[in-house]
C-alpha cells in the first residue's frame, strides 16, 4: 500500500524520490510516530515534500489513496 501512495504522488506531480520514500520507511520502522492518520500524513509530508509550495498538493493527494483508513499499517 504504501508503494501505491508513493506512485499516487508522483501522479499528482510531486517531486518525491526513492531516498526520500526509503527514510519515510525508515521512520515508520523506527516507530517514529504511532498509527494515527494524521501523524502518518505529517511524516510524510516532511520526509517527502522538500518545498512547500508542494504542501497543497501532497494534501490533495492524500485523500484519493487514504480515504476511509482510520490507522496506518504497521510495519516491522
Amino acid at each position: 500500500m504504501l508503494i501505491d501512495f508513493f506512485l499516487k504522488l508522483k501522479s499528482h506531480k510531486l517531486p518525491v524520490s526513492i531516498k526520500e520514500f526509503l527514510t519515510l520507511l525508515e521512520a515508520l520502522q523506527k516507530g517514529v510516530i504511532g498509527s494515527s492518520f494524521e501523524d502518518f500524513y505529517y511524516l510524510s509530508r516532511i520526509t517527502l515534500v522538500k518545498d512547500k509550495a508542494n504542501f497543497a498538493k501532497c494534501h490533495r493527494a492524500f485523500p484519493d489513496l487514504w480515504r476511509g483508513v482510520e490507522a496506518i499499517p504497521r510495519h516491522r
